[in-house]
């Protein structure tokens, strides 16, 4: 007998109670209505686990990078970043301000100085419109508008200008510090000496007393630069420059200046088996502990005088040659400090003295050389530097979980790679504007300040 086929709504009913039943003896399992589905949660700083994929040649690391994920990616991402204005950095840019120039042309004699490069000296042509001459040379600049110290404070060196001898000047300074000590024996000068000049103090301690603290109409502008961890003013100058923003004129240590005349060489091939590069000869105890606590858990190299590993100093040039500056003359350790770091994955760079905004070529030093900065210092360091571009040691929980993540950096090239890009894809966030507030910049940054005073002309 030919069976009947099955019309749609009894094999409908059928699949029904066969869900049912096998619902309920627990064959099949439904989410819950309340139930969230969450993906793994990672620690802060730490990516998904990826197979190891060790590497040293970084173009290798690049390629791959462009492949996976490219600057187009990349600079939307880091989109925002560089936008709005910060606080840790002053505008240095366009047209701004240019009303309130009073002077076309400003004389700075640079008077007191230590690490000020003399290739600085120059005639610069400024915004504005404005000409300025920064220069070492009292024949160059005879009628300065600006005096810059940077050495030592204002006061000495202005007394000719005022009319006040420098052998009265050092009387003041002597009869202050004998009021103060009350002890002869720590005065500034012998007691003899005193005593011949109290007469002559009589007579110009009022005019001499006001020149400490104060200029004179017609005197040019006083300049002191102090940047120190410290920055503390002097008193008596009527600009400041420092490496704050808050302070009259900010220098950055971002300027290609601090490091002229030293062997550029970079290296594409970064060591596999030695990670991070440390150098340091200024042993505080505070930075050799931390030092030590973070490279006991990576292989490293440290050159200098502190927890020296490599044999000895200056021991760059024995295991890069490629990096001597001039076989002609004495090495020196900054000749080679660019090259040599440029053969590691990473360098530690470690402040002496950790407060806001005080970020050092320690920190620039790396970035130039290639290499992936593992920075401690200061608080705001990421308002300084390109996006990505450096490892915050503060904001790791522990050492261990640091060293985690540079092994973890050491054996992907996609990641390690992320940490160059904004090199390779031009953004820079707010790196620009630090390298626009750098040394490189101060002159006529510093002409424009004096400008806006007036120069000689500025009411005392």
């Amino acid at each position: 007998m030919q069976l009947k086929p099955l019309n749609t709504y009894t094999i409908t009913l059928m699949l029904f109670f066969t869900i049912i039943i096998l619902f309920f003896s627990g064959f099949l399992e439904f989410p819950s209505i309340t139930t969230s589905i969450t993906s793994p949660v990672k620690a802060p700083n730490f990516p998904v686990k990826t197979i190891p994929d060790p590497f040293t040649d970084l173009f290798v690391a690049f390629k791959k990078w462009d492949s996976q994920v490219g600057c187009v990616q990349f600079r939307e991402k880091h989109k925002n970043l560089g936008s709005n204005g910060s606080a840790s950095l002053q505008v240095v840019d366009g047209d701004v301000g240019c009303s309130e120039l009073k002077m076309e042309h400003v004389n700075v004699l640079v008077k007191g100085w230590t690490w000020i490069p003399g290739n600085l000296d120059n005639l610069y042509s400024c915004r504005c419109g404005l000409s300025c001459l920064w220069t070492k040379s009292s024949v160059l600049a005879d009628k300065p508008d600006a005096l810059l110290f940077e050495t030592t404070t204002p006061p000495l060196q202005i007394y000719e200008a005022m009319g006040v001898t420098k052998a009265q000047a050092k009387a003041i300074l002597s009869l202050q510090c004998r009021l103060n000590s009350k002890l002869n024996k720590f005065c500034c000068i012998p007691y003899a000496a005193q005593k011949n000049y109290l007469g002559e103090l009589a007579s110009i301690s009022t005019a001499a007393g006001s020149a400490l603290d104060s200029r004179h109409n017609g005197d040019p502008l006083r300049v002191y630069m102090d940047l120190e961890a410290g920055r503390k003013r002097s008193g008596r100058e009527d600009l400041f420059i420092s490496y704050h923003a808050e302070d009259d004129v900010q220098s950055t240590y971002a300027g290609a200046l601090f490091h002229n005349g030293r062997n550029y060489h970079v290296s594409r091939r970064k060591d596999n088996d030695t990670l991070v590069y440390w150098s340091s000869s200024r042993c505080l105890a505070d930075r050799n502990q931390l030092a030590k606590s973070l490279l006991s858990l990576l292989p490293h190299h440290s050159f200098g005088k502190c927890l020296n590993n490599v044999g000895g100093l200056d021991m760059a040039l024995s295991f890069y040659p490629e990096c001597a500056n001039d076989a002609s003359l004495k090495p020196k350790w900054w000749d080679h400090l660019h090259c040599a770091m440029s053969h590691y994955k990473f360098v530690l760079a470690i402040e002496n003295t950790w407060t806001e905004s005080y970020v050092t070529e320690k920190l620039f030093y790396a970035l130039d050389s290639g290499s992936v900065p593992i920075y401690f210092g200061a608080p705001n360091v990421l308002d300084f530097v390109p996006p990505h571009s450096i490892i915050d040691g503060n904001k790791f929980k522990s050492m261990e979980e640091l060293a985690s993540y540079v092994n973890y950096l050491a054996s992907d090239p996609v990641a390690y790679a992320e940490y160059h890009a904004w090199r390779r894809c031009g953004v820079l966030g707010n790196y620009g504007k630090t390298r626009a507030a750098s040394l490189d910049t101060l002159p006529c940054r510093l002409c424009e300040a004096v400008s806006r005073k007036g120069g000689r002309n500025a009411r005392a």
